[in-house]
């Protein structure tokens, strides 16, 4: 287990489509609160669809630990590290990956959709819909979720 995550399975990870915010709960207690960006297609589960599915998940697989913040992810292996001062128009997935499974039959598709939470290089658009289906974090954000949740924790997304 990593320095500072947590070893229990009720941790819930929320994250609302409207509020474009994700919350960390432990039974009725907050651990944390992280502005993120939902797809700007919608939401939906369709395969091409680039849309945010709905419903309930679980953590099935969590990528990146002990990479460098910044870390560029491609087929989810690193190939290097952005530098913020060059512009990239393109949805980098950076810095840790939590890839979602998803639990109920219309999500199903989920993690062959290659539906992560994940760093971004385009922080400036936390906060609203800018995404291609993923739910992008800040990359220091993404970190510390990702030291604060296990393989298996539940994840639920909600309009």
């Amino acid at each position: 287990m990593q320095t500072g995550e947590r070893n229990d399975a009720e941790t819930l990870i929320e994250i609302s489509i409207s509020d474009q915010h994700l919350k960390v709960l432990q039974g009725n207690k907050q651990l944390a609160s992280f502005v993120v960006s939902t797809s700007k297609f919608g939401v939906g589960s369709r395969e091409g669809s680039n849309k945010t599915p709905l419903g309930d998940f679980k953590v099935g697989e969590k990528i990146g630990d002990g990479a460098q913040l910044m870390t560029i992810f491609k087929g989810r292996r690193p190939v290097g590290i952005h530098d913020f001062k060059q512009v990239v128009d393109k949805d980098l997935v950076m810095t840790r990956i939590l890839w979602l499974h998803g639990c109920e039959e219309h999500n199903a598709n989920t993690r062959r959709r290659y539906i992560y939470i994940h760093g971004t290089n385009h922080e400036q658009d936390l906060g609203q819909p800018a995404s291609f289906g993923c739910i992008r974090m800040g990359n220091e954000d993404v970190a510390r979720l990702f030291g604060m949740v296990n393989v298996g924790n539940k994840v639920r997304i909600v309009e």
